[in-house]
């Protein structure tokens, strides 16, 4: 992104395109209590003792402070990358044996952060996530941690070199606070699987109830945000993986365009579909991330450019349109959330209509046969960049040959159909993709056209299911698909909650619409007003009733 680009998007954020998003005062205090008795019973139950130290020190309410406000900080000399640092990682110590998101930390993370303080100093910064303590997923490369996409396979040494995306966030003077966990091989390895589980990591929980599900794939990266281990997490999506688990650990999680975010270095599932995108606990932060990683993906030159010169300022919700897709499958409790939430978006001047848009079951169809052949040649070309099986035959032969990769589920049936798959030279795949990306599109555009939309929206998850190798997950969710196999953009904000667990509200628009899209996402967060602290609740009630299981990636 060139950097003028760059200045007038953070600009606009911070001038107040999305301050919107920013809890009110009141919100603040009303929660500050809650969340600190909930992180010291999590502590309790861990054996620490005040494991949300550091925060009443540092004067910031980590669960609620935004990006621009600790710059500010930052800039006044009241606070300190390496004090916020530190604060993350004594929460991480504390809090994350409860819920297991966080793979490993990075012990150059105080370094990193005692660089960004001298540059802030010096009056250097280099934008707004210098100084940022942010975690990404593991199947991000990083030179010099372990990336291993949750497989022992990938345990041993790092990769060679960053992932594009690290690099960028390195380039800004973002501290790499660690890895997260994450559902092996972004959930594209068994029939049955069991989100939020790998080899290398074992089970992420849910922090809102432990006994339930954080979804897949970017299960850590969510949980971890959920229970404030990190200011921002990056997560990755091939459909669903992103804003899955955003709505169900409470969080905000943006799918961003295809090609907006280098896929560069992040271990693959299909170059039709992948992309890496911006966790956050707010729309503000989770926009200014992607301000941060977006650019040309100049190893992939047919990949779009950047994020638009200007974000729109918002205006609030007055006079938007919003399409209400409904998907009464994922329960009455969701439906009738979607009614509250049409509601209150209603009573801020938004016109709210119902749409159903055409094409789902052939994209339904379509899609997993075409992922096959996609991930074969896609994670033959990346194994042979690292150390362990050169192939995915190769890969599938350790795997049964290793027993802990069958601890949870032992099925890698995915693995086995994309091996017997036809190549992507072939002629029908190729028709088959050409079909799915094109009813894809034209299911968003012309709904949208139709109704004259700003954004569709649909519910982003269903309750959590209880997390269960045996059963394996819970998780046709159809609401990604759309926008995921059209490469369009979606954000999922947080919507309210379902006996104790929380559902997000999905937004999707059209093609390279991301600063639009989050700018009508800062709105709607502002006005659900939905997110609250997280309380470790043991369990709670009976399991979350869905419709089978499937594979969320």
């Amino acid at each position: 992104m060139r950097k003028r680009s760059l200045a007038t998007l953070i600009a606009a954020l911070v001038a107040g395109a999305l301050c919107t998003g920013a809890p009110s005062p009141r919100a603040q205090a009303a929660e500050a209590a809650q969340s600190t008795g909930a992180a010291q019973t999590a502590g309790a139950a861990a054996g620490t003792s005040s494991p949300a130290g550091g925060a009443p020190q540092l004067g910031v309410d980590l669960d609620r402070v935004t990006i621009p406000q600790l710059q500010a900080r930052m800039a006044d000399g009241s606070l300190t990358s390496s004090a916020l640092t530190a604060a993350y990682l004594r929460r991480i110590k504390a809090i994350d044996p409860e819920i297991n998101a966080v793979l490993r930390t990075d012990p150059t993370a105080l370094r990193q952060a005692a660089a960004s303080d001298t540059r802030h100093r010096g009056g250097d910064v280099r934008g707004p996530l210098d100084g940022i303590p942010v975690l990404l997923k593991d199947n991000v490369d990083t030179r010099d941690l372990p990336t291993t996409a949750g497989s022992l396979a990938l345990a041993g040494s790092p990769p060679d070199a960053d992932a594009a995306l690290a690099a960028r966030l390195r380039d800004a003077g973002a501290v790499i606070l660690g890895k997260t966990n994450l559902s092996e091989w972004a959930n594209f390895r068994a029939a049955k699987p069991t989100s939020g589980w790998s080899a290398v990591g074992g089970q992420t929980r849910n922090p809102y109830v432990l006994d339930r599900n954080p979804c897949g794939s970017s299960s850590g990266s969510a949980a971890a945000l959920a229970a404030s281990l990190a200011q921002v997490a990056i997560g990755t999506e091939t459909d669903g993986s992103i804003v899955c688990p955003a709505g169900m650990n409470g969080v905000v999680g943006h799918k961003p365009s295809l090609g907006l975010v280098s896929r560069t270095g992040v271990v693959p599932i299909s170059a039709e579909q992948d992309t890496a995108g911006p966790m956050a606990r707010n729309v503000t932060d989770a926009a200014l991330t992607l301000a941060v990683l977006s650019g040309r993906d100049t190893a992939h030159p047919g990949a779009p450019g950047n994020v638009p010169d200007r974000l729109p300022r918002s205006t609030g919700l007055r006079g938007k349109r919003i399409g209400l897709w409904r998907l009464p499958s994922l329960g009455a409790k969701v439906d009738a959330l979607m009614t509250r939430t049409a509601k209150r978006l209603r009573s801020a001047g938004a016109e709210v209509v119902e749409v159903t848009p055409p094409y789902q079951k052939r994209l339904a169809a379509l899609e997993f046969p075409a992922l096959l052949s996609e991930f074969h040649r896609e994670i033959d070309a990346y194994l042979g960049t690292r150390n362990g099986p050169r192939n995915l035959a190769g890969l599938i032969g350790f795997n049964r040959t290793h027993p802990a990769e069958r601890s949870c589920f032992a099925g890698q049936e995915l693995f086995e159909q994309a091996l017997a798959a036809p190549p992507t030279t072939d002629p029908k795949y190729r028709a088959m993709r050409a079909e799915l990306t094109d009813l894809a599109r034209r299911s968003i555009d012309e709904t949208m056209a139709a109704h004259q939309l700003d954004a569709i929206a649909s519910p982003a998850n269903p309750p959590a299911w209880t997390t269960d190798c045996a059963r394996g997950d819970n998780d046709i969710i159809p609401s990604s698909t759309p926008a995921a196999v059209a490469g369009y953009p979606s954000l999922s904000v947080p919507a309210g909650f379902v006996d104790e667990l929380p559902v997000g509200l999905l937004l999707m628009a059209g093609d390279r619409d991301d600063a639009e899209l989050l700018s009508l996402g800062g709105a709607v967060e502002h006005r659900l007003d939905a997110w609250r602290a997280p309380r470790y609740l043991p369990s709670v009630g009976a399991d979350a009733p869905g419709p089978g299981p499937a594979a969320s990636r």
